[in-house]
């Protein structure tokens, strides 16, 4: 089955640095768009980026300027990246990817979590 893979999550000070990566297996099609979640406890899940299958990114306000989403090029365009720099101690969540093919059917990882220090 399709399956989606975070890495990249960990304990950092505010004003540093962080870079997520996100795998996928399981399949042989490419996703349309591809995007990053995040959610906080006592939160619902929101929306931090977005990128799709031509490589157009969309951002959260709160994020701008500060977050990068990106994905691999021909072959590994299933690949999807979020360099996180600038972080704040509000950015502390768990991060998921969520793949979406161009059906509709969209697919999440399990979520890595981010710690932002003040």
């Amino acid at each position: 089955q399709v399956q989606l893979v975070e890495s990249g999550g960990g304990l950092v000070q505010a004003g540093g640095s962080l870079r997520l990566s996100c795998s996928v297996s399981g399949t042989i099609f490419r996703f349309g768009a591809m995007a990053w979640y995040r959610q906080s406890p006592g939160k619902q899940r929101e929306l931090v980026a977005s990128i799709t299958g031509d490589y157009n990114p969309n951002y959260a306000d709160s994020v701008k300027g500060r977050f990068t989403i990106s994905r691999g090029s021909a072959k590994d365009k299933n690949t999807l990246f979020l360099q996180m720099d600038s972080l704040k101690p509000e950015d502390t969540a768990v991060y998921y990817c969520n793949g979406q093919y161009s059906s509709g059917t969209s697919f999440w990882g399990q979520g890595t979590q981010v710690t932002v220090s003040s």
